[in-house]
Parts: C-alpha cells; structure tokens; sequence
C-alpha cells in the first residue's frame, strides 16, 4: 500500500529515457544538493540580506551594490569554464571552489559581532567584500554544474524533470523561508540574523558535499578552446546570440525593480518578516507548484520561444499593481508574487531548456559561462546599480526641491517600478520575435491548447 505513496515522481520519466540506475543515483544526490542549495539560497538572496543590510544603515545605493556584487563575479566564469573544459576536472573544482564560496556566508552574519561600529561605514563594505569574494568561488559552481546537468539528463525530459524538481523543491523551501522569518522576527537585534546566516552557510557545505555522490561522467568538450574563439562562435551563432542579447537587456530592464521589492514591503511598507516571507516566497511557490508541471509539458511539445512569450509578457506588467500597495497591508505583496509565482518559473524553465539546446556541446561549459556573464554582469549588475542610483537620484530630487503630484510626495520606489514595467514591455515586443523557436508550433497554437484545457 505504501510502495506508490514512495514511488518517486521521477521513476516514469527515467524509464522512458532508459536511464541507468548509477546515474538514477546521481541526479538523486544532485536533487539533494538542490535542496540544501535552495535553503541557503532562502538566506542569501532573501529577506534576510535585506533586513541585515537595513540594520546596518546601508542607502538605496549601498543596498544596491550589495545585491550587484555577487553578479560581477560571474566574470570568472569564463575563465573557470575554459580551465574546467581543458582539465576535464569539474568535480574537483566544484567541491574546492564551492565549498570555500558557500562557508564564507556564516561569517555573513557575524559581521556586527567582530567589526566595530565606527567608522559606520566598514560593516557593510566588509558585507559587500565577502559576499563578493563568495561570489568569485561560486563562478564555478555554475559552469561546472549546469553542463554536469546537461550530461545526465537527457533532453526529451529535461523540461518535464526541471519541472517536477522545481515543484518538489519549492514545497520543501516554504518551511525553511517560514522558519528563517520567524527567527527574524523573534530574535533581537543581530542575533537573529548571526543564527540564520550561520545555517544558511551550512546548508550551502552541504550543497556542495552532496555532488560527492554524483557521477562524474565523461566530459565532451574540447580541451584547447580560446576565450576570443568562444566569443567569434557566440556572434556567428544567430540564434545564440539574439537569445544572449534578449535575455540581457531583460535581465536589466528586471533587476531595476527586483531586489527592491522587499526592501520597499519591509520599509516603506512597514510589514514584518513573517508577512513578507508569506506574501513573497510561500506565495510564490504555492502558485509555481501548482502551474511548474503544466510549464515543462508545453515548454517540451510547443518550445522554449511560446513558453518566454507568455511568462515575460505577464511578468512585464505585474510590478503596476504595486501603485495600489497601503502601509501596513501585505495585500499587493501577495497578489504581486501570486502572479509571479505562475510565470517565473516559466521563464527560468525555458530559459535554462533553451540554454542547454542551443549550446555546442563540445564547447558548453565555455557557452555557459559566456551566457551567465554576460547576463549577469550587462544585465543584472548594471540594473541593480542602475535601480539604486534612480533610487537615489529621485529620492534627493524630491527631497531637494519639494516636488508633489496631486498634493502627494511622489514615491520613489513606486516611480522605479513603473520604470521597470515599460521598460520590460519595450524589450519583449523588440527582442522576442527575432528569436527561433525549436518546435514548429506557434504562441498562439499554445494558447489555444491552453484554453482548451481550462475549457
């Protein structure tokens, strides 16, 4: 009776690809991995940095290069992806680097304990210094991991398996986000953020020492390749390129707004980390839970492009409904993640799909890494600090000369928002119909199926 409650929701899967049970063992250590992964990722890229960062006075701008700097590292990752393709040594490189990456995130919270208050300054530049120099080691986590990935799963599920193992592990990390809210809440002062920081830095060790139980499988890529050869390949390759430039000038016109969401729920909003945590990720991932499977099954029948197309184009204009936000309701926050909750995970689906289909595989880890570059630093890195530099700016416009509309002090976040959503629009009808799509099938053919089913 308890043998279909065990069964894993992976086993159909793996026989229609005619998987091997060594490497059915590995993609269960690396699910395990994953979920430690997404614990540590609940404390580093969640609330909780926001709320430190506060604690520690750190401006709109400070709060900004704070968020960016992880992204600047990425830069090693083409040279990590070059090293990693020459040695054939991923494996080794991962636990080194990525053990060393993870670790240095619990002394994250024990910065006010062992740096003095005066000069105000050096608490949060010595945030910002670890944090990048975590990030530095975390480069090759990503253009060993992503390849590795790519090698083990098979394509013809790989939208259906990133699917369910987003599913599964967005169940799982509500908890944990509930738990790191409550401790926030109940515990004064720095220690609340001392005892989650440490944690997080510890399921991050345990991330990495779950890859010991991964198969390093053969790696087939070609050992003497160049930076300045990747790069001429990246611009001859069309369909690589257009989606390279695509998805960075989205990724910046996104991260104007993005990490300031909760920034503005926990400050001008005046709401707790309990309300934030559930108006952000449980919402969130109650609604990506219940749409991720449907995702991955149009993703592998329509293609990546129909899948991009709806996500973005909700996604685009759902930060307008934060004009709407009142002080002390989550209520915005809610209805913002909810919607979110059914398209991001979408496009981080069609996005990764896409990313391992039209990278040469010999060359991935080096086209990996290309990708997350770029993205990372001409998309993500210039819009947080373009965000925060708005941020300020119009903040000390408004303050400087009195500036009201309809008698009211303008909200500077709420303009950034706004800001953020036309900008999104702008790139998408730009951008988005140069791309191919790999299946012969179009947008609106996928909503036609779409409507039928609901129907």
């Amino acid at each position: 009776m308890l043998r279909p409650l065990l069964k894993s929701p992976f086993t159909t899967m793996y026989q229609e690809a005619g998987i091997l049970p060594d490497i059915r063992r590995s993609i269960g250590f690396m699910i395990l991995a994953n979920l430690f992964g997404i614990f540590w990722g609940t404390v580093a890229n969640g609330s909780a940095l926001t709320g430190l960062a506060g604690a520690l006075g750190a401006s709109d701008l400070l709060f900004g290069i704070l968020t960016a700097i992880p992204m600047f590292g990425t830069l090693l990752q083409i040279p990590a992806a070059l090293l990693v393709s020459r040695t054939k040594k991923r494996k080794a490189y991962m636990l080194t680097f990525g053990l060393v990456s993870r670790s240095l995130w619990v002394l994250v919270g024990l910065v006010p304990f062992f740096i003095p208050v005066q000069p105000g300054w050096l608490r949060i530049w010595t945030l910002i210094f670890l944090i990048g120099i975590s990030s530095l080691g975390g480069s090759f986590i990503n253009v060993c991991f992503t390849p590795w990935m790519a090698d083990i799963i098979p394509i013809d599920i790989r939208g259906r398996w990133l699917s369910m193992r987003d599913k599964i592990l967005s169940i799982l990390s509500v908890a944990f986000g509930l738990l790191v809210a409550r401790l926030l809440d109940v515990m004064p002062g720095f220690t609340g953020y001392a005892v989650v920081f440490v944690m997080g830095g510890i399921f991050g060790v345990l991330d990495m020492l779950s890859f010991l139980g991964v198969k390093d499988v053969p790696m087939n890529t070609e050992s003497g390749v160049k930076v300045i050869t990747v790069f001429r390949g990246m611009i001859a390759d069309r369909p690589f390129f257009r989606f390279l430039l695509f998805w960075t000038v989205w990724s910046f016109t996104s991260n104007i707004a993005g990490p300031y969401f909760i920034r503005y729920a926990l400050g001008p909003l005046q709401l707790s980390f309990l309300n934030v945590t559930l108006g952000s990720q449980v919402t969130g991932a109650v609604f990506a839970v219940m749409v991720l499977s449907h995702w991955g099954r149009l993703m592998d029948r329509y293609g990546n492009k129909p899948v991009l197309w709806i996500s973005c184009l909700v996604a685009a204009i759902n930060p307008i409904v934060w004009l709407f936000s009142t002080v002390g309701s989550p209520l915005t926050l809610f209805l913002f993640n909810a919607v979110g909750g059914l398209v991001w995970g979408a496009s981080g689906l069609a996005v990764m799909n896409n990313l391992l289909r039209i990278s040469p595989e010999a060359q991935r880890p080096s086209y990996v890494a290309v990708f997350t570059a770029i993205t990372s630093i001409g998309g993500s890195f210039l819009g947080v600090l373009t965000g925060g530099v708005l941020l300020q700016g119009i903040q000390d416009t408004v303050s400087a000369r009195n500036l009201t509309f309809f008698g009211a002090v303008p909200n500077h976040y709420l303009i950034v928002f706004l800001i953020s959503a036309v900008l999104r629009l702008a790139t998408i009808l730009l951008f988005l119909p140069k791309m191919e799509n790999e299946k012969p099938f179009t947008t609106r053919e996928m909503l036609r199926d779409i409507r039928r089913r609901l129907g």
